[in-house]
This record gives C-alpha cells, structure tokens and sequence, in this order.
C-alpha cells in the first residue's frame, strides 16, 4: 500500500513523511534523496552531461529500506549528508529534468516498494510514478516559510546557508519542477491539498495519519 505526499520543495513533506511513516508503522521513501545521489554524481562529473550520461550506466543508485527509512546507496556505499550541501541543491533541478535520470529513479522506487507499505514524498509520486497510490496529498507553503523552514534544518545539520540564497534556490527549483517537460510538478488528480504555511508541524502529522487510519478501517 503507498501513501504520496507531494510538493514543491521546502513545503515540509520530507519531514512530515517520515513521522506519517513512523506513527503508522509503515515505511518511509525519499525520492529526493535518489536524485541528490544522481545529481552528487554529476557534480563528480564536472558538470558535463555527456561523462554523466555513461555514469548513469556505470554506477548503480539503490533504495536501502533497512530500519524502515530507505537511504540511498551509491555502488553499494551510504552517502550520508553529502548529498545535502547547497551544491547539490543548486543543481538537482537540472539533474532531475533529464528522462535518463527520471526513468533510473522511477524504476528504483517501485522495486523499493513491492514489499512494504510506504508513505513515500517527491515531486510527481502521484502523478506519474505511483497514480494508483491509495491516498495522495499534496503539501504547500508560501516561500518565505519554507526557505525560513529549509535554513533551520541546514542549521540544525551544522550546513552553512545563508537565508537569501536560499530563498533564491527554492524559487528556481520552483520554476523548474513546474516547467519542465519530464513528469512536471503538478497536485496529483484526487490529491488532498495541505496548506503548511500556518500549521504546526504535529498539526499536518496528525492530519495526514488521521486520514491514513480512515482508509485502513
């Protein structure tokens, strides 16, 4: 059974994904997680698109689904907090626009899923990847809040940030996700809208579990 939570990034679905997945029991996918690993490469690339294209070949990006939050592993290998530098973030957008990348990552999610159920996050769960999902949600905030939300949790990992490149960083990847042709950011159909922006953080857990336990009763 798959739950998706989607939005646009910094909206709080990550975060509240997991603690939706550790109330209910279930387990948790980060999709954003799979292409920070792709796009890590990338960047170990040089930036150039065609090095990377034969690393999409040659390394093997996988979902670890072991204590029930899966982590992506690169060749085997954690990757840990690399992943999350404002280098990545800058760049992820791009990474994730290109379809080799997408169709890598849609086809890991869905092995990752056949055996668990999952409250799983990203961008176009319920819209492309899992349209079937039982439940769809689908998170938003308004800017401000979320690069305000996004500079505490780097904060909190001990990642420098500033506040305004921040800020700058989600209203491009806003722009991205919602133009690009592969699998743009759109509210999934049947989707429930959750507004983010004055909630507090127990409040949309507690919304979300809710309606999970609804379906299973």
């Amino acid at each position: 059974m798959i739950v998706t939570i989607d939005g646009p990034a910094g909206s709080g679905k990550s975060s509240t994904a997991k603690a939706v997945a550790k109330e209910t029991g279930w387990y948790y996918l980060d999709s954003g997680s799979l292409y920070r690993t792709w796009t890590l490469l990338y960047i170990m690339g040089g930036f150039d698109k065609d090095v990377f294209l034969e690393f999409l070949d040659n390394h093997r990006i996988t979902l670890d689904a072991g204590g029930g939050a899966t982590e992506p592993l690169l060749n085997g290998e954690r990757v840990g907090d690399e992943i999350r530098t404002s280098e990545v973030s800058d760049n992820v957008s791009a990474v994730a626009a290109m379809p080799e990348v997408r169709r890598k990552v849609d086809e890991e999610m869905k092995r990752a899923v056949k055996e668990h159920n999952f409250v799983a996050d990203g961008r176009d769960l319920g819209s492309v990847v899992f349209p079937d999902a039982a439940l769809k949600f689908y998170m938003i905030a308004d800017l401000q809040e979320r690069a305000k939300r996004r500079k505490r949790e780097l904060d909190e990992k001990g990642i420098e940030a500033d506040y305004n490149s921040i800020y700058n960083n989600l209203a491009e990847r806003d722009r991205a996700d919602s133009s690009r042709e592969a699998a743009p950011l759109v509210k999934p159909d049947g989707a429930i809208e959750v507004d983010t922006t004055s909630m507090k953080f127990e409040e949309q857990v507690r919304f979300i579990s809710e309606k999970i336990q609804k379906v299973l009763n």
